[in-house]
């Protein structure tokens, strides 16, 4: 996993609540647990009509957001089923973090397991950060070392993270890379109990 410190990035406002994993990434794009190319499935009901053709006001449809790598959006981000498919669609499409004024709490627990920083702000904040990047600079930067988003404008808004999870993200640490990082430990400890307990080595 990527460590996460510092994004400047362009952000893509989608002001919609209550959007579901369903929505990020429909049923019929979860046929694989490879995360490459899932960013073809994301957002696809919105993104594409019926004839699959993509819809030009849709704001990822937008030749202004191309390349977005943040997404402001509506309360409730990732309510649903607990598919670990969406925050990899997000990713794969270049997005790697995603603001809005809450989560639901699989989606955002899946969100630091795999390298994507989800950020609450208050619902005020998120609304003039939404609307900010409507203008024509959609540029903002996130720095998780401050627990800070710097808008277009240049207005801060501070967030608030575990202090775990905000060291996990710092080092690109997911939960097997935390566990390889005692390897040292846990060598040393299983060493111990051989001499020890060495009935235990017996097979």
């Amino acid at each position: 996993m990527k460590p996460f410190t510092r994004l400047d990035a362009r952000a893509a406002p989608l002001p919609l609540a209550n959007i579901d994993t369903d929505q990020i990434i429909p049923k019929q794009f979860l046929k694989t647990v490879e995360r490459e190319g899932l960013s073809r499935g994301l957002f696809y009901d919105l993104r594409f009509d019926g004839d699959g053709q993509p819809r030009p006001d849709f704001v990822l449809n937008r030749p202004e957001f191309a390349g977005a790598g943040v997404l402001v959006t509506g309360d409730n981000f990732g309510c649903g089923s607990s598919r670990e498919h969406a925050p990899w669609a997000l990713m794969d499409f270049g997005v790697t973090c995603v603001i809005a004024s809450s989560f639901a709490d699989i989606f955002y627990n899946n969100c630091f397991q795999n390298g994507l920083l989800p950020v609450v702000l208050k619902p005020d904040e998120v609304q003039d950060l939404m609307g900010e990047c409507l203008g024509g600079n959609h540029m903002v930067s996130v720095d998780l070392e401050a627990q800070t988003v710097t808008s277009p404008s240049g207005r801060v808004f501070a967030f608030a993270i575990d202090a775990s999870r905000k060291a996990k993200m710092l080092n690109g640490l997911d939960a097997i890379g935390e566990t390889l990082s005692a390897a040292a430990d846990i060598d040393a400890w299983e060493a111990g109990r051989t001499l020890t307990h060495p009935w235990l080595e017996r097979t």
